[in-house]
């Protein structure tokens, strides 16, 4: 490896071991004993692929990464016919398209997702001239992974690891600031992990009642855990009526003004939502789970007898993965696993609802998981309609790396263009995106996932609905907004006019959230007791239901479901409530106000479920 200035004399002497490892066992080596050149012939034509031009804030050096420890690598390899997919999806997405609703199958989405001959065979030969002998991950085969060492990593990347510390945690990563590629392979890649990719994360900490937190698992929590829910936070936050979980009631007559407390007949009421039971239905709900958060069927029971008493019994089914359990010991039960099953079952009136948990041992890296479960499901022949997730990176979308988000957001698009609705919460933290982050007088932080490919949900609350101080939203540093949204963040920057925050935002970054629902004041049964919690995460499975609904009725009526919605959205925001008071403070500001039309703290409105009848023609 090329050695730097500022390369430790720890680093150099390590190398000199190395080598006088290898005459010994060898014979004499290379008389240049540059390791970059010696790995590779063909490597000296070198390119840059991706770097940071610093080291993220709350992260410090710490040393030389040990050149003979081990790291497993995963490669996303360019998508063979990517422009095909998306025009594909395009079409399908569109609703003034004829090919509206044509949605692909498994095998159509593989075939587009599927790299070239050359792709594969130009990194396959780089990798084998490293001695290095990968394995395919996805069923398209455009992610591959394989362990190798560091010091092995760093020649055949051009790059120097070394370990880097998260100063608020105390956690360790083996990161490097810019690697390279040869020039032969670099249009093949997507991206390499682990690089550049670091996370803003000290644990999964589920925020609940009165400041108390239920943390993740202590294996999540390890220094070596593979940022699986160790690098993932809840968008749960204490509800602003919290006091103590009362004891379960016998009636909801406690519960009757929706401004103190909102339930499934408050929402059905706000929203216009259907309140028959569906005995059998085609359409499915995914809720997904991370950071060791079990659902708890006998709370949802208690939740149902309560609330629901017409479903009183309805469950759900468990899809376990990545070694995940979902323990049903009742003191077991997560807040938040509660309340996205609570508000998905508890809404949707009998459509299958499956909760899917992920554990910690992932295999997506700094991906923490997220990757693992858009992975299954695109293996799956039909996966559920709609994905509902209120879990995301803490901190903001700049911990993974540009390449490693983009990679990540293909994936998406591959499931979406299956004809699922991809759902995520986007945060708890206003403009700063999460709660407690230090920004004052400082850039506002990008939720993640700022995924166009997803849809994201907000907060509001009160009826007459506003938008909810906590309700992260702001505009993507990464993604542009696509051609389905610029209208409408063209006229709310209009609006706001040029000198609102100049600077501290990226006016031309793609806008977040989307749409929105109740956040605030909503009721769960937890460990046994009635519990209030607020978020976006209780947002994103109350919209996840409104979608869920819809798709009942399409599937129907022999059409097809919602799937991909973000240009339906668009097109047609008389569906929705239009939000028009509130802001999302944080950074030290009050944040984006909520305006007529799109706004970065509601979107384009909460779901009206009557007049989104009307716009798909079922009414």
């Amino acid at each position: 490896m090329v050695l730097s200035s500022r390369t430790t004399w720890s680093y150099t002497l390590q190398l000199i071991l190395s080598l006088v490892s290898i005459a010994l066992t060898h014979g004499a080596p290379n008389p240049n004993p540059n390791p970059r050149e010696n790995a590779n012939p063909r490597a000296n034509a070198m390119s840059i692929h991706d770097r940071r031009t610093a080291v993220p804030k709350g992260y410090t050096p710490v040393s030389i990464a040990d050149f003979n420890s081990m790291i497993q690598m995963r490669i996303s390899l360019t998508m063979g016919n990517r422009t095909g997919l998306e025009d594909a999806l395009n079409k399908a997405s569109d609703p003034e398209n004829e090919g509206y609703g044509r949605w692909l199958s498994r095998e159509d989405v593989q075939y587009y997702a599927a790299p070239s001959r050359d792709a594969l065979y130009s990194v396959r030969t780089w990798l084998s001239s490293n001695n290095i002998t990968p394995e395919s991950t996805t069923v398209s085969g455009d992610w591959i992974t394989f362990n190798v060492s560091v010091g092995t990593a760093g020649s055949m990347l051009n790059a120097t690891y070394k370990v880097y510390e998260h100063t608020a945690s105390g956690k360790q990563s083996v990161r490097t600031l810019e690697y390279s590629v040869p020039e032969e392979v670099r249009e093949h890649i997507r991206a390499i992990h682990p690089t550049t990719s670091f996370y803003h994360s000290a644990g999964a900490r589920i925020i609940s009642l009165s400041g108390h937190h239920k943390s993740s698992t202590p294996q999540a929590d390890s220094v070596n855990n593979k940022a699986s829910s160790a690098s993932t936070s809840s968008s749960t936050s204490t509800s602003s009526s919290s006091s103590s979980a009362a004891a379960l009631p016998t009636s909801t007559a406690s519960f009757s003004k929706c401004n103190d407390t909102v339930t499934p007949a408050c929402l059905q009421t706000l929203y216009g939502l259907p309140t028959g039971v569906i005995k059998t239905s085609n359409s499915t709900i995914g809720v997904s789970a991370f950071a060791g958060q079990d659902a708890n069927k006998a709370d949802l029971a208690s939740f149902l007898k309560l609330f629901r008493p017409d479903l009183s019994s309805d469950t759900f089914a468990t899809q376990l993965l990545d070694n995940a359990t979902n323990s049903q010991t009742l003191s077991d039960s997560g807040i938040e696993a509660d309340l996205d099953i609570q508000y998905t079952v508890g809404l949707a009136n009998g459509i299958p609802t499956t909760f899917v948990d992920v554990g910690d041992d992932t295999h997506d890296g700094d991906d923490g998981g997220f990757l693992d479960i858009v992975n299954d499901l695109l293996a799956e022949t039909n996966p559920p309609l709609v994905l509902t997730t209120s879990y995301g990176v803490a901190g903001d979308e700049s911990g993974l790396s540009r390449e490693l988000t983009f990679a990540m957001c293909d994936a998406f698009m591959k499931l979406t263009a299956r004809g699922v609705t991809i759902l995520y919460a986007t945060g708890d933290g206003g403009v700063a995106s999460s709660p407690g982050e230090d920004c004052d007088d400082e850039p506002f932080l990008a939720a993640w996932p700022t995924c166009p490919y997803a849809t994201l949900v907000g907060a509001t609350t009160n009826i007459p609905e506003k938008g909810a101080d906590l309700s992260a939203g702001g505009f993507s540093n990464y993604f542009t907004p696509p051609s389905w949204q610029q209208p409408a963040v063209a006229s709310y920057l209009a609006a706001i006019g040029d000198d609102l925050y100049q600077g501290r935002f990226n006016r031309s970054g793609r806008g977040f959230p989307d749409v929105s629902a109740q956040g605030d004041k909503i009721q769960i049964v937890q460990g046994g007791a009635v519990t209030p919690v607020a978020g976006t995460s209780a947002s994103s499975p109350i919209f996840a239901a409104v979608v869920a609904l819809l798709n009942d009725e399409l599937l129907g009526k022999g059409k097809p479901p919602m799937g991909f919605m973000n240009p339906w959205i668009y097109a047609h925001m008389e569906a929705f409530n239009d939000i028009t008071d509130g802001s999302n403070p944080g950074c030290g500001t009050t944040g984006f106000p909520a305006l007529e039309g799109w706004d970065p703290v509601t979107g384009v409105g909460s779901p009206n479920y009557q007049a989104m009848r009307k716009a798909l023609g079922l009414s």
